[in-house]
């Protein structure tokens, strides 16, 4: 199957993605807010600099995109790996995953509690329970 976009503009799109601020990230910062809790972004001290640091807690959350870091539940389709130009994504894709293994790994063997939030995950009404359970 060919891509649906010519060369160009899957270029721009690929150009505007962005590593912080992204709209699944924002919605898990604004929920963690209402719910009182504060919290540091982004701590360049710490593996994988998670997008949520909890400090006095020992606690951080990431909030990965379901492509970029290759979310293998079978019922998200945006975990799908691409169709074209695989002999690019493949190593990319699998070089992400591992950076996150390495950087979990890391910062449980520090003491840190982790929760990986996906991105299909911030739609779903059960994310405040499960983000109270895991700061609470």
């Amino acid at each position: 199957m060919t891509d649906k976009l010519t060369p160009e503009h899957r270029s721009r799109n690929m150009a505007a993605i962005r590593s912080k601020d992204m709209k699944p990230e924002m919605q898990v910062r604004s929920l963690v807010r209402r719910m009182g809790y504060r919290y540091r972004l982004h701590r360049k001290d710490l593996p994988g600099k998670p997008d949520l640091v909890f400090g006095p807690h020992r606690k951080v959350i990431f909030v990965h995109g379901c492509y970029w870091h290759q979310h293998s539940d079978p019922a998200c389709l945006d975990g799908r790996l691409p169709k074209s130009n695989q002999a690019y994504w493949l190593p990319k894709l699998e070089k992400n995953i591992a950076r996150d293994e390495a950087a979990i790994q890391h910062l449980e063997a520090d003491g840190w509690a982790v929760l990986v939030i996906w991105e299909c995950e911030t739609k779903d009404e059960a994310l405040a329970g499960r983000l109270r359970d895991f700061l609470g």
